[in-house]
């Protein structure tokens, strides 16, 4: 038959003729594993000893703990508060109880005596229901997967560029401090990996009238904000010796969709060769 082999049930009721007669019921006409307890306290061991069952059936009328407690305390745990469960109630209480079993959490009834297609179609149903559900969450993982492989390779790319770039590349958050830059940024600085970071540009840059870059921030975030991106300067880089290094210097704005600058692009290309070329001309 193997109708519904990956499914798990659990029935509850404290009469063990019933669970007798349930279980030879459902195993007649599906391949679902039969789980029993014959008390709302076991139902709630078993329970949270089997996370992956799929559907609970159970009856309200028990000692000690009836089956509304018993739901309520399956639906305020994580592990439990999932799982469908169906309610049995003898037929002439259906009035009083129906209500009461939807309020604490339970999808649906059943009438005592059962007959025997409707517990059956009832539980293909939820079943089915799971089933779909089961094979949509599948879908829906697949494509996050794909969709994480594919961010997780254009990152990669993105990574290799910039860190194969020959211009420096840094990127400042808006009050000019440095928050990444490419290796070869930290080698034309003379900066062990990662100090740069946190740094302000101020402290590595100055424009070619000697003035460091902290005392244009003001001006640069204004012209940034309506243009998006500056012309191309000549300045210079100070190294982490003091070393003075020759620069063309290009920045670029990232703003929100509000139009807030959420970063600025720093590219600067490494002048010295040129500088020597025009000098010896």
């Amino acid at each position: 038959m193997n109708k519904y082999s990956n499914f798990k049930i659990l029935i509850v009721d404290d009469n063990h003729d019933n669970l007798y007669t349930l279980r030879q019921l459902i195993e007649k006409h599906m391949d679902a594993r039969v789980l029993e307890a014959d008390s709302g306290k076991r139902a709630i061991e078993i329970a949270l000893e089997n996370p992956d069952i799929d559907l609970i059936v159970l009856d309200i009328q028990m000692p000690e703990m009836d089956g509304f407690e018993t739901a309520s305390l399956l639906k305020i745990r994580k592990k439990t508060q999932d799982i469908p469960i169906i309610f049995l109630t003898a037929a002439f209480k259906t009035e009083e109880f129906q209500q009461r079993g939807y309020d604490v959490g339970g999808a649906d009834y059943l009438l005592k005596p059962i007959d025997d297609n409707q517990l059956i179609n009832k539980l293909s149903t939820y079943f089915r229901l799971i089933e779909k559900e089961r094979n949509l969450n599948q879908i829906l993982e697949e494509k996050v997967e794909e969709r994480t492989r594919e961010l997780n390779e254009a990152r990669l790319y993105l990574e290799n560029i910039i860190n194969s770039m020959g211009e420096a590349l840094l990127i400042l958050d808006p009050d000019g401090q440095i928050t990444s830059a490419n290796p070869t940024a930290y080698g034309m600085l003379g900066y062990p990996e990662g100090e740069l970071n946190g740094m302000s540009i101020g402290d590595v840059f100055e424009e070619e009238t000697d003035q460091q870059a902290d005392a244009f921030m003001g001006t640069w975030l204004e012209a940034l904000i309506r243009s998006g991106a500056l012309p191309s300067i000549e300045a210079r880089f100070i190294t982490s010796d003091g070393t003075r290094v020759p620069i063309l210097f290009s920045r670029t704005a990232i703003a929100d969709e509000s139009g807030k600058l959420l970063n600025i692009i720093c590219i600067a290309k490494n002048m010295t060769g040129y500088q020597k070329i025009d000098q010896d001309n």
